[in-house]
């Protein structure tokens, strides 16, 4: 008989309880959850949530976790009685801007496969008969969606847990969490110890302090929400709890449920009032619950009352200022401690996500890795500098701020600017950069020194939408990349150092494609998950026999790669990304810019290749590739170095007018030379051959991570290229596809090609459908755009430019 391991779930709450469900499930059975309150409604945010299920996201993560707490919760009952309400949804526009959204949000449901109409004002009307038809320009209606009981499914699934083997312990508030060698080994209390192979915290709000028992930082801020509940309304049914769907009118940061024959209104237009996590629990009763602030609700009650009229001859009879968390980036925190083995947290989990989520979770531990995708929940995607308490506080405080806002994909965050500028940027500000922001980097977007181009006067008009956070400049940067020469800033993209006598081992084993070659060497490829599902992309270059420079994508590489080193210190994985920089110096004239500034013959370097070399004085490193599809150089130094080498190529440049471009002409270029990007065009749950990589990977090199489950003939869709003639209809991802009118897919990432001359979208299609030339159409905002398959690489498919 198979021996699992001890479980301990910190946290009773709807996570804890579900996470025991999905654990005890799949045969894990000796799991002890503790909470420091009763059972089951424990005190925090579980005990007090009012249970909306809004399923529609732009993430298509956090719709299927979503999707899967409403199946789940759909099916429990506990003593008869049911543990979800099928009401529905029902999202109101009063705004032409919400309106324009609520068609967006309706393409999201079409590409993540739930069920979803958008429909008139006189339909809202008769599916919630309090509203004002009048003021309401459209609806977005979800029949799935509906009403969660928290405490009553809690119960239910620790019920089933418990019939499995599980235990439930109440009053056992944790005190610390013993370790040895690396490991955890025990939860104490204030009154008893649990032995524990593996520990998981599920404490919601009190997540950052369990967190500090075993020194992890856990990004999260307790933030205070406002919750009304009417005096009767003779409108509603007494005998029926719930009978209309769950309503949100987010241009007033509202949403509404009923509680029998009175409305609950939830607000989320008020000032920010986040708590430390120490002082919940400081006053009398529920310790989720602070005292209701009528002062701060003044708003939300006048906008509720003109959107549901017959609220004005009623009043607000009672209410809180109900805790939930927030974190930095508004997503859960799902994952291992980096450095604590068997310590795992399930943090800032929803309702509307919580059975999702403790699935995913469940998944990982069992089997090894989740079957969703979770890069953008994992734990360990943060920057060491995102894990600042100021940096912790003030983004979470925005993101409740922004939690119903009309959010652009590129729109940045306004606190903590300037957090990490590269060695370019007061020359990059006196080019007039403008700059948008990612993992604390600033990233300039195009350049208004480059306004007056010529290249600017021809590119073409494009939708409103796409037109944000967007500039014509960008176009006439992408034409001179490909026509003269421009220097791009790469630094911001992450680099690791990884060195030994087992280092080519260790990254043959991490990675797909061969690496066995002579230093100077430079390879592109993949490192996989065990199920054979596309963890990153990398470029390696050998720079000597035992030392390599690896180009990865985040913190979570850096993450991965840490688990796996072996344990001898034969191997070394460094961060270097802060104490280097990189232009990315590109063109047809990229050569003549660089052939008088150094005796190196990079002329003769092959393609991706690599060597040392020196640049004027300047020592640097010098990648012969290109992600942009044109001949040139990725060139590194280290950051003291990097100011002299902006101005040498700079000033070098001049002649063959080079310019500074940036991130918008950049993606604009990878595209149309068909260059993925993870995260986005690909995720663990994609495989190579299906992405379009199998070229990255050698099967016959010998064992590598996730080796054994690749299948090149078992994919059912494909990320192909898509084309819109049509220049104005620029789309930007997670829109639907369709061919005729069924939903077959949806887009990743898109640009304006300003080369070929189109628009272009990658997206994920059936195989069947991914033959060059066959028709489809994207809906956009609700109208379809005309598209079709294209060969790619849309630009040089012979490679070249590159090669030249």
């Amino acid at each position: 008989m198979a021996v699992h391991p001890r479980v301990v779930i910190i946290g009773a709450g709807i996570v804890g309880c579900a996470l025991a469900d999905e654990l005890t499930a799949r045969g894990w059975t000796a799991v002890t959850v503790l909470d420091q309150g009763p059972l089951f409604a424990t005190g925090g945010s579980t005990s007090h949530a009012p249970g909306l299920v809004f399923q529609t996201n732009p993430s298509k993560t956090m719709t299927e976790f979503a999707s899967y707490t409403v199946g789940k919760y759909a099916s429990l009952t506990l003593d008869g009685a049911p543990c979800f309400q099928q009401v529905g949804g029902l999202e109101v526009a009063t705004t032409p801007a919400r309106l324009r959204d609520l068609r967006r949000r309706h393409g999201w449901a079409i590409s993540w496969g739930v069920e979803s109409a958008l429909i008139s004002p006189e339909e809202c009307a008769v599916l919630h008969p309090l509203l004002d038809a009048n003021r309401v320009l459209g609806g977005f209606h979800i029949p799935s969606d509906g009403l969660a009981k928290p405490v009553r499914a809690a119960q239910a699934q620790a019920r089933q847990a418990i019939s499995r083997g599980a235990r439930f312990v109440a009053h056992q508030k944790v005190v610390a969490v013993e370790r040895k060698a690396g490991r955890v080994q025990s939860v104490r209390t204030e009154t008893d110890e649990f032995r524990a192979d593996i520990v998981v915290s599920a404490a919601g709000m009190w997540g950052p302090l369990v967190g500090a028992l075993v020194d992890l930082t856990v990004p999260l801020v307790p933030m205070a929400h406002q919750y009304a509940k009417t005096a009767p309304l003779p409108d509603l049914d007494e005998t029926r709890e719930a009978t209309l769907p769950i309503l949100r009118h987010q241009d007033a940061d509202l949403y509404f449920r009923e509680h029998f024959d009175r409305l609950g209104i939830g607000a989320y237009g008020h000032r920010p009032m986040p708590l430390d996590p120490a002082e919940i629990g400081a006053l009398p009763g529920m310790p989720s619950e602070r005292p209701f602030t009528p002062e701060d609700f003044e708003d939300s009650w006048r906008e509720a009352t003109q959107l549901i009229p017959g609220l004005a001859a009623s009043k607000v009879e009672d209410g809180i200022n109900g805790l939930f968390s927030f974190t930095p980036d508004g997503n859960p925190l799902v994952g291992e401690h980096p450095e604590l083995a068997g310590f795992w947290v399930a943090e800032a989990v929803w309702i509307t996500h919580s059975a999702g989520v403790a699935k995913a979770l469940a998944e990982w531990l069992v089997d090894g890795q989740p079957a969703t995708d979770l890069h953008n929940c994992d734990l360990n995607r943060f920057e060491a500098a995102q894990l600042a308490p100021a940096y912790v506080h003030d983004r979470s405080c925005q993101n409740f701020v922004e939690v119903y806002d009309i959010l652009h994909p590129l729109q940045p965050a306004e606190k903590h600017r300037d957090l990490r500028t590269t060695p370019f940027y007061e020359r990059q500000k006196e080019l007039g950069a403008v700059f948008l922001e990612a993992a604390g980097w600033e990233r300039p977007h195009w350049y208004e020194a480059n306004a007056g181009l010529p290249e600017a006067a021809g590119i073409p008009e494009r939708n409103e939408w796409a037109s944000r956070h967007w500039s014509p400049i960008a176009g006439a940067e992408a034409q001179v990349a490909r026509e003269r020469v421009a220097m791009f800033d790469m630094t911001p993209l992450k680099r690791l150092e990884v060195t030994g006598p087992a280092a080519l081992t260790f990254l043959q084993t991490m990675t797909t494609n061969q690496l066995d070659k002579k230093p100077g060497s430079v390879t592109y490829t993949l490192m996989l998950a065990e199920d054979g599902g596309v963890r990153s992309d990398l470029t390696v270059a050998r720079l000597s026999e035992q030392t390599f420079q690896v180009g990865v994508n985040s913190q979570l590489d850096l993450d991965w790669m840490r688990r796996h080193l072996p344990t001898d210190g034969s191997v070394q994985v460094r961060d270097i990304t802060g104490g280097t920089c990189c232009i990315g110096l590109w063109g047809p004239k990229a050569r003549g810019v660089l052939r008088p500034l150094t005796k190196q013959d990079f002329g003769s370097l092959g393609y991706f290749r690599c060597q040392r070399a020196y640049v004027g004085a300047i020592p640097v490193i010098a990648l012969r590739l290109s992600y942009v599809g044109e001949l040139g150089w990725e060139i590194y130094t280290s950051a003291e170095y990097g100011r002299l080498l902006w101005d040498t190529l700079w000033e070098a440049g001049q002649s063959a007018g080079v310019i500074a471009a940036g991130r918008s002409a950049f993606n604009s270029l990878r595209l149309e030379k068909g260059y993925r990007l993870w995260g986005t065009d690909m995720t663990p749950e994609h495989d190579p051959y299906a992405a379009g990589l199998g070229f990255a990977v050698k099967p016959d090199k010998g064992y590598f991570v996730g080796r054994d489950a690749l299948d090149p003939t078992a994919a059912t869709t494909r990320l192909s290229c898509l084309t819109i003639d049509d220049p104005y209809q620029v789309v930007m991802g997670a829109e639907p596809v369709y061919s005729g009118d069924a939903p077959v897919g949806y887009v990743t990432s898109a640009a304006y090609g300003y080369t070929v001359r189109k628009n272009i979208a990658y997206a994920w299609i059936p195989v069947e459908l991914a033959a060059p030339g066959t028709p489809l159409l994207i809906e956009y905002f609700g109208e379809r755009v005309p598209a079709i398959v294209a060969k790619e690489p849309l630009f040089d498919a012979g490679m070249t430019r590159l090669r030249g």
